[in-house]
């Protein structure tokens, strides 16, 4: 399968392939976020990096609104952005009623927010989607505030480590026998594959690939923690398909602050 190669071209392929997962997409293991050890583990993170005074956070990306309870549960006001109308329909949903939340449509890549008015930008399983990362850090680091935080969950989708390698082989042999998973990519697989071989960190995204690019938007101050928590957590009452899952790619959480007004500078 081929995907054209133009941006325009691509996030369009991009917003429709995550626009025709939003039904199913809390029923593929790790994508849904349930209340308990698992909710515990990812919320930890937000309450070491941004603290205990409410903030204001943007949260990019948002697709159903999982990662926004964890946010908006801490007692801050959350703005949650995702540029699928379909993803967008099923978090309102989810959090209808509540006030200090608002959800906007758009870019993650453009948010069209205000300059300097975010205390934190939060994102899971974005930034490996971007199809012009300078643009995006660049626009990220313009609407927060000097000093603000910028926190990232993401991994390296392309390259199994090598103990994933083993537990993806695993993997295949459960399918083989009980049958696949139809919720977890299920029958887009393949078009998964043609969207992520057109990105520009389709070939898999490490800290070291992404903090240079941050550091020439004018963030500072990194800090890499260990996802391993959170496995550990999604490992809790899982069956064993899922519990390999959670070895397959390496994942990792990274924080960075914005170095102050300017737009672009270096660290």
């Amino acid at each position: 399968m081929s995907i054209r190669q133009t941006n325009f071209d691509l996030k369009e392929e991009i917003r429709d392939y995550w626009s025709r997962r939003s039904q199913t997409f809390d029923l593929a293991f790790g994508h849904r976020i349930p209340r308990g050890p698992e909710f515990d583990a990812w919320q930890q993170p937000i309450r070491d990096h941004l603290g205990p005074t409410p903030l204001r956070v943007l949260e990019l990306a948002c697709g159903t609104g999982e990662v926004t309870a964890l946010i908006h549960d801490l007692g801050h006001d959350v703005t949650a952005l995702d540029f699928s109308e379909a993803m967008l329909s099923v978090a309102k949903a989810k959090h209808a009623g509540k006030d200090r939340l608002r959800f906007v449509l758009a870019d993650a890549e453009n948010p069209m927010e205000p300059d300097a008015c975010y205390d934190a930008i939060i994102c899971r399983h974005l930034v490996w989607t971007l199809t012009d990362p300078a643009k995006a850090f660049g626009e990220w680091h313009r609407v927060l505030k000097p000093g603000g935080t910028l926190l990232v969950f993401d991994g390296d989708w392309a390259k199994p480590t090598r103990l994933g390698r083993a537990a993806a082989w695993l993997i295949r042999r459960i399918d083989r026998f009980c049958g696949a998973d139809r919720h977890y990519d299920g029958a887009m697989s393949e078009r998964h594959s043609a969207i992520m071989s057109a990105l520009p960190f389709g070939a898999g995204l490490r800290p070291d690939d992404l903090i240079p690019q941050l550091k020439q938007a004018g963030f500072v101050d990194f800090e890499i923690s260990s996802h391993g928590p959170i496995a550990k957590a999604q490992r809790r009452g899982a069956n064993l398909r899922n519990k390999l899952r959670t070895l397959v790619y390496r994942r990792f959480i990274l924080v960075a602050k914005s170095a102050g007004a300017s737009h672009g500078g270096e660290a």
